[in-house]
Formats: C-alpha cells, structure tokens, sequence
C-alpha cells in the first residue's frame, strides 16, 4: 500500500480556500468533499484536508491558531526554480500572500515561502540533490 499523509487545515471560508488550492495545482477528490471540507491532492501520496472551523472542532478542542501565528511549514518540491517563482505569482494573484520569509538560494536549493487566505505557510522549493557540496 502506497503511504498518504493527510495534512488537515481550518479554513475560513471552504470555497475561497479550495480555489486557491486549485489555482496552484491541486486537484479536488470528490469522494472526500461536502460542504465542511474538501480532500485536495497535490500527489499520489499528498492530501490537504481543508476543514471549516465547525468540522476541525468535531476533532479537538484545542484553539485554532490565529492568523499570523505559525503552527507548521510544510514544504512541497517542484521540478524548477520557474515553478518556484510561478506557483508564488500565482498564490499572490489568489488571495496568498508571497515571500513571508526571505527567498533562499543555496545554489543547489532554492526556496521561497506563502501563506494561504487562512495564513498557513508554505515554502515551495527546488532542489537539485546531485548538486549538494560534499561534508569532505
């Protein structure tokens, strides 16, 4: 069996959220969506529950997190430096906000960082492992 990781999130508004996850290329899996929350697939093994504030109460009763705080990064590898720079052009255009961090490049490794509309951080990166320098 394939190994998933289901990255669940609160989300204020459900439909604002599932586009913006859509506008940077996740696709929506139908079987896992209603009207409190939405299975969005980056890969094969790569799920984001977005959960309204009612639906990720039924889970815990631990306080959301207010936004600007930071309650994980979560980082996902693209294939080029372009498809950095694209998929942060593209969160801005929809209701993300670009480069709360400084951008990175070591060379072998460039990264740079977003939040969603709810301020979850994202750090989309390019990395090329052969490319690494030696520990010698």
């Amino acid at each position: 069996m394939t190994r998933m990781i289901f990255v669940n999130l609160p989300v204020e508004d459900l439909p604002k959220s599932m586009a913006f996850y859509a506008a940077l290329g996740f696709t929506n899996n139908p079987d896992f969506t209603d009207e409190t929350a939405a299975c969005m697939v980056w890969g094969e093994g790569i799920h984001v529950m977005l959960l309204t504030h009612a639906k990720w109460r039924g889970f815990t009763t631990r306080p959301i997190c207010p936004p600007g705080s930071s309650e994980v990064s979560l980082a996902l590898n693209f294939d080029n430096r372009d498809d950095v720079d694209r998929v942060i052009q593209t969160a801005s255009a929809n209701g993300g906000v670009a480069d709360i961090n400084p951008p990175e490049d070591h060379g072998f490794m460039y990264q740079r960082s977003l939040t969603d509309p709810d301020g979850h951080v994202w750090e989309p990166f390019w990395m090329d492992p052969a490319a690494i320098p030696s520990q010698d």
